[in-house]
């Protein structure tokens, strides 16, 4: 089975973005660590990042379309983005929400999640094996 990890604007920059906040390890590192659970899981993971939402947008429609799963990490779309939401309401397959540092304890601007009332799970604050745990997750309910 197949998985998208959809990540949004800044995840490039893990490791050097805010360390005390996203931690050391770098977008490279979490894509390898995901990459690998899946394959121990039996899943092929594809995991992407853009900076572009009609791109996100368009990948959501992609996954929709396929009924593939998603593991989003929406970063600041998590909290205004009525497109990326939307396009995450037209998934016919699992979607978990996940987010490396704990939105909730963070600006105020970040305690909201248009995206948390159409998604079938949310991680927060657990850093990048958030990522692990949702794949971990998704392979319960193959």
């Amino acid at each position: 089975m197949k998985v998208l990890i959809l990540n949004g604007p800044n995840l490039d920059r893990l490791g050097t973005r805010e360390p005390d906040v996203y931690g050391r390890t770098t977008y490279a590192d979490l894509v390898e660590m995901c990459e690998a659970e899946g394959r121990d899981l039996g899943f092929e993971v594809e995991v992407r990042q853009t900076a572009h939402e009609g791109e996100m947008v368009g990948w959501l429609h992609e996954a929709a379309d396929a009924s593939t799963p998603v593991v989003l990490n929406g970063a600041a779309w998590t909290h205004y983005s009525i497109a990326v939401r939307d396009a995450c309401s037209q998934l016919t397959a699992p979607l978990v929400e996940v987010h490396i540092s704990n939105i909730h304890q963070r600006e105020e601007f970040r305690h909201h999640s248009v995206i948390s009332a159409v998604a079938s799970g949310v991680i927060v604050g657990l850093g990048v094996e958030g990522y692990l745990l949702a794949l971990r997750w998704l392979s319960l309910k193959k």
